[in-house]
């Protein structure tokens, strides 16, 4: 008995839906999504970044997020981006997407950037950012706080494109092994191709370091 397979014919959607009719078949489909307009901000932390994403300097305003990678089981990856020029400034890799988690990633960025000052820290609303472990941090590295409205991911954009980055043009289709191959080729995209190779359309086609150098000025030697 031969197969007939669907790619080997070609039939109308008019033909398919009187054969359904005639087998009593109905389609099923997914109904409309009704977008909400995401306004809620929390009362103690406002949207006070507005998505302003241009800030005047570094370290002015980092934003941090948290997604997900399979190496053998989930895992989650925490990052901290500079928004002057979209650099990865820290990052951490855990099993657990919990309070330590953003706060090891934001403890590296505040180290590896010389403890700044006069900074703002935006996220979304999510329970690692707003617990107490992690406003403690940010107090006591003297760090404004800022949050996105709830359920909005455009508030907090660059850092989604990021992850949206890493996972079309680093991450295997199939994952990784474990954890620990996870974050050896993890940080080989952000530290080391994404930072200083990747071309970024938001700095003119400049990798965030060559980016955030000092323009030399003209007749300098």
């Amino acid at each position: 008995m031969s197969i007939l397979r669907a790619e080997d014919t070609t039939v109308s959607r008019f033909k398919v839906m009187r054969l359904m009719e005639d087998a009593g078949l109905q389609s099923k489909q997914p109904g409309s999504h009704s977008y909400k307009v995401a306004t809620v901000e929390r009362v103690d932390i406002p949207n006070t970044l507005a998505r302003n994403f241009k800030p005047e300097r570094p370290n002015q305003v980092w934003t941090g997020d948290i997604t997900y990678i399979w190496a053998g089981r989930w895992v989650y990856l925490a990052v901290v981006l500079d928004l002057y020029k979209r650099r990865v400034v820290g990052y951490a890799m855990s099993d657990k997407a919990d309070a330590a988690l953003v706060i090891a990633a934001l403890a590296m960025a505040w180290q590896q950037r010389g403890k700044p000052k006069d900074l703002m820290f935006h996220s979304d609303q999510g329970c690692q950012y707003t617990a107490l472990s992690f406003r403690q941090t940010l107090w006591r590295y003297q760090i404004q706080q800022s949050m996105s409205r709830r359920g909005n991911c455009w508030d907090n954009a660059p850092t989604e494109r990021l992850f949206r980055s890493l996972k079309t043009e680093w991450v295997p289709k199939t994952g990784y092994e474990n954890l620990a191959e996870a974050k050896s080729d993890i940080s080989r995209y952000l530290l080391g191709y994404y930072n200083h190779r990747r071309p970024h359309s938001f700095n003119a086609g400049l990798p965030p370091v060559i980016a955030e150098q000092p323009k030399l000025v003209s007749g300098n030697t």
